[in-house]
């Protein structure tokens, strides 16, 4: 069985796309962005009524629901509808490796390695650690996917790296809290997520590629949901609420469909540099919802990495 349609699949990414195609791309790959910045916040939201088990498995629950029924609800025209699937055909098995790895990576695997990192570290510290998230995946699609950006990009991105490096260190007194490696640790699987996202999304639309990862883990998380939920104390409240509604909805689900969509048309690794942006993002988001204070470090790295942004969009792959 075909693993999409070609009446609504992208079609595969040549290496030099059109100048307007790119154009679109990186407007989706800055939209996912945007979404992503909202992430810390919301999930500090999330945290002030549920616990980190919780927050985390019913999130990944309810992203699948939704997942699972634009899977049921649109697709594929009527002679290639899968019976299984409604209006979807489900992807070929070459494809469900793939897709295991963006499950665990960005369904499971950085959703709960951040949620427990921001249990003792502020926002602001998370979103500037997580800066190293682009080079991070960069340098994982030149080793999954074997593009070979520029020499100038790699040195864009590199002092990129030494800085957040540089903000971790002086924040934490010289020694790396536990926080941090949950935060590192979250760096590497939600790459490794990015990365094979990205490559499925040349080959079947975007928002099929997480809405698969989401439904493939629902045996796993709904049940986790489930203990999660009978042990961990519960304080519904509108910050709550909120946070929880948008990790599922806005970070899990929709930010990836144009994230992934993004990186298909532009290329994983110019993509992920235009995270280089979201610590900046999300410090403005931990001031405006959260009240935190930011140390004079914080924005001057953020400022820092944003001028990695623009090296890295001019250098050629």
């Amino acid at each position: 069985m075909r693993a999409h349609s070609s009446a609504t699949a992208a079609p595969p990414i040549a290496v030099t796309a059109p100048r307007d195609h790119r154009g679109f791309g990186t407007l989706q790959a800055a939209l996912g962005v945007i979404a992503f910045s909202l992430t810390f916040p919301a999930t500090a939201w999330g945290l002030e009524g549920f616990g980190p088990w919780s927050l985390v498995a019913v999130r990944s629950v309810l992203a699948a629901f939704v997942a699972g029924g634009c899977l049921l609800a649109v697709g594929a025209p009527p002679r290639e509808r899968s019976r299984a699937w409604g209006r979807v055909p489900p992807p070929d098995r070459k494809h469900w490796p793939g897709l295991a790895v963006v499950g665990a990576g960005v369904v499971l695997g950085f959703p709960m390695l951040t949620t427990l990192a921001l249990q003792t570290s502020t926002t602001a510290h998370a979103a500037v650690v997580v800066g190293l998230l682009p080079l991070t995946t960069a340098l994982l699609s030149a080793l999954r996917v074997g593009s070979r950006p520029s020499r100038t990009f790699w040195t864009a991105a590199l002092a990129g790296a030494a800085a957040v490096l540089a903000f971790t260190v002086q924040q934490s007194g010289g020694a790396l809290t536990t926080a941090d490696l949950y935060l590192f640790a979250a760096l590497l699987v939600c790459a490794a997520g990015y990365t094979e996202g990205g490559r499925l999304a040349r080959v079947m639309p975007g928002w099929q590629v997480i809405g698969w990862a989401l439904v493939l883990c629902l045996p796993l998380t709904l049940p986790v949901a489930a203990v999660a939920l009978a042990v961990e104390p519960v304080t519904l409240s509108a910050h709550s609420v909120a946070g929880l509604l948008w990790v599922a909805a806005g970070s899990q689900f929709l930010g990836l469909i144009v994230w992934y969509r993004g990186m298909a048309a532009i290329g994983i690794p110019k993509a992920s540099q235009l995270q280089l942006a979201q610590p900046l993002l999300t410090l403005v988001w931990s001031v405006l919802l959260l009240n935190e204070q930011l140390t004079v470090a914080a924005p001057l790295t953020a400022a820092a990495v944003l001028v990695c942004i623009a090296v890295t969009q001019r250098a050629r792959g």
